[in-house]
Formats: structure tokens, C-alpha cells, sequence
């Protein structure tokens, strides 16, 4: 059975999804991404000692953390594959956003992106940002995944909702369009919002003081409490400067969200003529597009809900992903012969 060394953050949902796929069908171990200083000193000995020990690497995100995994990989003859999922390839700079905005992320990531053996894209948008930054060796699409069990709809009737998800940090209030979302409550007094997401830094306290009386902020919620928020919620808004795929706006329409997103980057690609589009940063035509969004019939619903079953399934990505380390599987096993030889 062909051995992969998984290279990646398990705490992020979707990256555990993989991991979890690649568990089915393949012997996988991971090493814990480093934290510390003395932890980032002792992790290239560890992923040398990994990499002779597996037949493929298989790492999401191009970085520091997947260098090594990489460069070994190189040396010892082993296969590489990286999910370019994002940031690792975007530049933009106005909001001083993705690695290729300083030359400390910039380096290991266009290392990566040019030395793994496959780089998959998560959305034509990330292929296309990707193309436009290196010439991998070898590039494709598999759209990201969702599981379609995990994210019902309820089968009751929505609530005059409006929510968001992301974390609560300076960095995601214009990237994510979270400061847009709760700017735009104002001007829909009757409607319910709610920001759902971690209080990482001291971001909240600007959110609170800028907040008109109808924003909620929950704070953490578990995997089950979101899929509860969704359910309840008629919209889902996602006005972000950028997005490399877009999870929780293809959750929330699995769970018959109408969209309000910015035609940006890969929204577009996920959420197609299910929803509502509007200008970024402009907080007027989002909370025009939530009230339209709001009054729309619940048949748009069930349609953006068909629209990620058929497209985005968590079943398609695991099949794509298992065959392409298969075709992979006939590489190894060709120079395996070839050392023979």
C-alpha cells in the first residue's frame, strides 16, 4: 500500500477532510506543524525521517511548512503533491493579503509551487492566480468538497436572518467582509445578524462599538451549533475582498442559504445564479441585496442547495483526489523498478 506523508494543519476543517479521504484508501502518517521556535529547529530532521519512510508527500498550502516536505521529497526520489488552497498564491497588496505581498512568504511558497510534482487548485480562480505566479511542473482542478450528511437543510421555514462565519480578527474584517456585513445592519433594523466566528484578537471591540442593536456575535460554535445557525438562517453573506474556494458559502447553501456575495475571485464559481452579487465594500448595496435575498422565494434555496450536490460533493473530491494519487501510485512503482534495474 503506497504510503503518504500528510503535510498540513488537521485543526482546519476542510484540510482534515483530505486527510481523512487519503486515511481510507492509503497507509497516511502527519507529523504536528511546528509552533515554536525549538519546534521549527527540530522539523526538517523530522520530515527527512518521514519522507524515506513514505512514497508520496501530499501537503496543503505552499509554504514554510511544506518546503522541506519538498525539498526531501527531491532529494530522495519520493513524490510531491500540494493543494494550492488560497493565500499561497494570492497578491494583494490593498489589503496586505497573500504570500506573494512579502518576500518571507513569498520565497517558500514559489519554491513549492514550482518544485512539488502536482499542484492542485481548489477553483479555476486559484489556477488562474496560481498560472499567473510560476509554471508548476504539473497542475490541476479538484474543486473542494463538502459533505452533503453534515449540512441538511431543516425543513422548516427560515428565520429573518442574515449570518456571516469567520474568525473575529483585524486581518479577515475587510478580507472576509465581516466590518461590510455589520456596517450594513444598519439600514435593515427589523432583520437578525449574526457574526459567527472565534474572538482571536481585540477586532471584536471595534465590531461592537461600530454595531447597530441588531448584530449578534457568538463567538465559537461547535461544528453543530454552525449547521443549526445555517439551517435557520434564510441568508448566508460573504462580501470578501478575496476567496480561493469559499467552505462555509457552499455549507450554508447545503443547508438552503440564499448567498449574498462580491463577484470576486472564486465566488462566482460557487455560487453561479443561486444568489445575490454586490460591489466590495460597499455596505448600501449589500444590505439591499440581504433585503432582496430575504423576500426571494424559498425554491432559491433548494436551488443553491442542488447546485453544491451536484458540483461540489465531498464524494467527487474524494474520487478525484484517490485517483490522481493512483496514477501517482504507477510513477512510484516505475522508479522502484527502475532502481532495481
Amino acid at each position: 500500500m503506497t504510503k503518504i506523508y500528510f503535510v498540513g494543519n488537521l485543526a482546519t476543517t476542510f484540510i482534515r477532510r483530505d486527510y481523512e479521504i487519503l486515511k481510507k484508501h492509503f497507509d497516511v502518517d502527519v507529523v504536528k506543524l511546528p509552533k515554536t521556535k525549538f519546534e521549527w529547529i527540530k522539523y526538517p530532521s523530522l520530515v527527512k525521517k518521514k519522507i524515506k519512510k513514505s512514497d508520496v508527500v501530499f501537503g496543503w498550502f505552499a509554504g514554510w511548512h511544506t518546503a522541506p516536505a519538498v525539498h526531501y521529497a527531491k532529494r530522495y526520489g519520493k513524490k510531491s503533491v500540494v493543494v494550492a488552497g488560497g493565500y499561497d498564491v494570492v497578491f494583494l497588496p490593498e489589503i496586505n493579503y497573500g504570500a506573494f505581498t512579502n518576500l518571507k512568504e513569498k520565497i517558500p511558497a514559489k519554491y513549492v509551487l514550482k518544485n512539488a510534482d502536482l499542484i492542485i487548485s481548489v477553483s479555476k480562480s486559484n489556477q488562474k492566480e496560481l498560472l499567473e505566479k510560476v509554471k508548476p511542473r504539473k497542475n490541476i482542478l479538484i474543486y473542494n468538497g463538502v459533505p452533503l450528511n453534515k449540512f441538511p437543510p431543516s425543513g422548516f421555514d427560515k428565520e429573518n436572518l442574515a449570518i456571516t462565519v469567520g474568525g473575529i480578527k483585524h486581518s479577515n474584517l475587510k478580507r472576509k467582509g465581516i466590518e461590510t456585513f455589520v456596517k450594513s445592519a444598519k439600514y435593515l433594523p427589523d432583520v437578525h445578524f449574526a457574526v459567527i466566528g472565534k474572538f482571536i484578537d481585540d477586532a471584536i471591540d471595534y465590531l461592537k462599538a461600530i454595531a447597530p442593536p441588531n448584530v449578534e456575535f457568538t463567538g465559537f460554535v461547535s461544528d453543530e451549533e454552525l449547521v443549526e445557525w445555517y439551517q435557520r438562517a434564510k441568508v448566508y453573506v460573504q462580501v470578501s475582498a478575496h476567496e480561493g474556494f469559499g467552505i462555509t458559502v457552499a455549507e450554508s447553501m447545503l443547508c438552503g442559504c440564499i448567498p449574498v456575495v462580491t463577484k470576486r475571485f472564486a465566488l462566482p464559481e460557487v455560487v453561479g445564479d443561486c444568489g445575490f452579487y454586490v460591489p466590495y465594500g460597499d455596505e448600501k448595496a449589500t444590505a439591499e441585496a440581504i433585503r432582496k435575498a430575504l423576500y426571494a422565494p424559498n425554491e432559491l434555496g433548494k436551488k443553491a442547495r442542488e447546485r453544491i450536490k451536484k458540483m461540489f460533493s465531498m464524494e467527487r473530491r474524494e474520487r478525484e483526489l484517490v485517483k490522481t494519487i493512483r496514477f501517482l501510485e504507477v510513477g512510484v512503482e516505475e522508479d522502484k523498478q527502475h532502481e532495481k534495474s
